[in-house]
């Protein structure tokens, strides 16, 4: 008698058998999981990108970020677009147009969104370099296929009715030389109302970043639109 393990002809036959059904299941598992990191990756590609250059205002100052503008407007748009928000308080227009074209490269945006002015008025900065370091963020952002949306800010009346009708015109001049569409004024029915506004009297509240979104949206839901995203009928009002 032989001795060792009964396996036989046909149970090396089997255990083969075995082997390679165990081989092929694993060679589809990684099949598989590479083709759902693929679809992921072209699913997170197909997205569009919406970058955010602002200032204070956007970076949710003195109150909870979850609660800011920015972050709603990332939970509205519930994955169908990705949102960069590369705002910094205190940022100047300077400072924006310095940043602007690395971030550019860094994100494609297919989407800029221009939140900034609002330091340069209260710093009493001539609105004519305003008006220049806009003018290059926009021509930066269209040379690279970027739509891009003005937000419009104004300044307290005691700076004086002449610069401030030079720094709020500069928006509404940029937004026709370069065909952009624009908010007139990002904090309309925030600014003047009671509640709205923290003790500074520069910040919006919590209770306000719904309001600002919802003076951003009707300019900027046609731009999504335009790169693809399917919006659903409340949200195209």
């Amino acid at each position: 008698m032989v001795k060792g393990f009964p396996i036989g002809v046909n149970g090396v036959c089997r255990a083969r058998q075995a082997q390679r059904r165990l081989s092929f299941a694993g060679s589809a598992c990684v099949i598989l999981l590479a083709l759902m990191l693929a679809a992921s990756a072209a699913l997170a590609a197909e997205r569009p990108i919406v970058l955010v250059m602002g200032d204070s205002l956007s970076t949710a100052y003195g109150i909870e970020r979850e609660t800011g503008w920015v972050r709603l407007l990332e939970e509205r748009l519930d994955g169908h677009a990705r949102v960069v928000n590369a705002s910094i308080s205190g940022e100047t227009s300077s400072g924006g147009a310095s940043r602007l074209p690395e971030l550019i490269g860094q994100h494609d945006p297919d989407i800029v969104l221009l939140e900034l002015g609002g330091n340069d008025g209260l710093r009493g900065l001539p609105p004519s370099q305003l008006e220049a370091n806009l003018a290059g963020m926009i021509e930066a952002s269209q040379s690279a296929g970027a739509e891009v949306l003005l937000l419009g800010i104004d300044i307290p009346p005691n700076y004086g009715p002449a610069y401030r009708r030079a720094f709020t015109d500069v928006f509404a001049r940029l937004a026709d030389n370069y065909n952009t569409p624009l908010v007139p004024f990002l904090l309309e029915g925030v600014a003047l109302e009671e509640g709205m506004m923290q003790d500074d009297g520069i910040h919006p509240t919590s209770d306000a970043q719904p309001i600002i979104l919802d003076n951003v949206w009707p300019e900027l839901a046609p731009l999504l639109e335009g790169n693809g995203v399917e919006l659903a009928e409340a949200d195209r009002e």
